[in-house]
């Protein structure tokens, strides 16, 4: 009995370890609109070299960005570019994106996760 009782132990310890690596892989990644520079701000979508250079201008301009919808203040960047973006911004932590994010990528996976959600 003891012998049970310590492997479902064991298992327990490793389910919850499978869970919280699972948490943190599911993470988007982000770019981090405080510390990101021009090329690294063209990860996101829809974002080439002007609009990553606007955003910079409005950085130095004004500071900081205090949260990711202040975005929304750069010229160029409306609701349906921001929503695109919003989760791979951050604007504290590390910058974590390394490929360009493509729109026709995120649509992708949006219906995918649309059908999975279906099927279940």
């Amino acid at each position: 009995m003891q012998h049970l009782n310590h492997l479902v132990r064991i298992a327990l310890v490793f389910a919850f370890a499978l869970g919280a690596f699972g948490a943190v892989a599911a993470e988007p990644p982000v770019v981090n609109v405080n510390t990101a520079e021009a090329s690294q701000l063209t990860l996101l979508p829809r974002v080439g070299p002007a609009l990553a250079q606007r955003i910079l201008d409005h950085r130095e301009a004004n500071g900081k960005f205090e949260r990711a919808e202040d975005l929304l203040l750069v010229r160029g960047i409306g609701d349906k570019t921001f929503a695109l973006m919003k989760p791979h911004v951050t604007v504290d932590g590390k910058t974590t994106l390394n490929d360009k994010l493509r729109v026709s990528d995120l649509q992708r996976q949006a219906e995918a996760e649309t059908k999975d959600d279906d099927q279940r």
